[in-house]
């Protein structure tokens, strides 16, 4: 059996944050931004597997979107020095 799932999330970095998770891209995911939306997909044999990439991908998502919020405000205050 093939289970399939996807993630879309909307941020206005979304393609570099799919560039920092590109490392990931082998496998069982494949992550994409473009436009603004970011996108996971996950494919596996198996509940368990996608369940484990998709948490895998939730967890280093969070990372990297903490990564960009924080560049953007380190970003935003030395504009105003």
């Amino acid at each position: 059996m093939k289970i399939t799932g996807r993630i879309v999330s909307k941020t206005d970095c979304a393609e570099e944050i799919a560039e920092a998770l590109s490392p990931d891209n082998a496998g069982f995911m494949k992550c994409s931004g473009a436009s603004g939306v970011l996108t996971a997909e996950f494919s596996g044999e198996s509940p368990k597997t996608v369940l484990a990439t998709a948490d895998d991908y939730l967890m280093n998502l969070s990372v990297a979107w903490q990564i960009s919020e924080s560049a953007k405000e380190h970003t935003k205050n030395s504009k105003v020095k």
